[in-house]
């Protein structure tokens, strides 16, 4: 029975099911370490955001598993682990249930799904970059970068056109700033990919609360396909 992986609690226990090294059937028990983190780009080009954090052992095999909650129920699917070494150091990764009941059907029905896509890159805003930029608090996404053509540059977001040396530090100014997406605070890109991921789907309408040059303005933007990494 799949579960609701958006009533999980960290600290909350679950269990994951495997194969590891060929060991069918295999379970190992640990806990939710945290939610909503950002899987780092391996082989796609883009990050896979929104996914469940877990001690629980994940090795080789384990992935395509179920993570099951305390009932029984699949809140997520075993996916990868970071690790220095490529063996389990305490980290792995899942993703959520509520993913898996938006993206699989679709999957099964037309072979492939197709993914929401702002076309920006930056940075988050820290202390140091809040600094720089003259900002009062250290929250908002940077835009760096707009690709051409995309959902961003259509709606006429600017990425940033200089850089700026504090210390022998290079830093990104003159882009606009992301405060918020569809009245919610955002203080990390996680922010805004989790908000696709959880919330949008191609064509669907945007609202980006943008700070430029001082001043506080909304953009629409019409979500477009996510182009292949390569």
């Amino acid at each position: 029975m799949i579960g609701d992986s958006s009533t999980l609690r960290v600290g909350e226990q679950i269990a994951a099911i495997g194969n590891p090294f060929g060991l069918s059937g295999s379970m190992t028990a640990g806990i939710v370490s945290q939610l909503g983190r950002l899987l780092p780009a391996q082989n796609s080009g883009f990050s896979i955001p929104d996914v469940i954090q877990t001690d629980a052992a994940i090795n080789p095999g384990n992935s395509g598993g179920p993570l099951l909650n305390m009932r029984g129920e699949v809140v997520g699917i075993n996916t990868a682990i970071q690790s220095a070494t490529g063996e389990f150091s305490g980290v792995g990764f899942a993703i959520p249930s509520q993913t898996i009941v938006k993206i699989v059907p679709t999957l099964i029905q037309e072979g492939e799904y197709h993914h929401p896509w702002l076309g920006i890159s930056g940075r988050d805003i820290d202390p140091d970059l809040a600094k720089v930029l003259g900002l009062a608090d250290s929250r908002g996404f940077l835009i760096v970068t707009v690709v051409e053509n995309s959902p961003a540059s259509k709606a006429g977001l600017h990425g940033s056109t200089e850089t700026k040396e504090v210390n022998e530090i290079n830093y990104p100014v003159g882009g606009d700033v992301i405060l918020s997406v569809d009245g919610k605070t955002v203080r990390q890109i996680d922010d805004i990919l989790i908000h696709l991921q959880r919330n949008k789907a191609v064509g669907d309408e945007i609202n980006l609360e943008i700070l430029r040059d001082g001043r506080t303005t909304n953009f629409v933007l019409i979500l477009e396909e996510r182009p292949n990494s390569n």
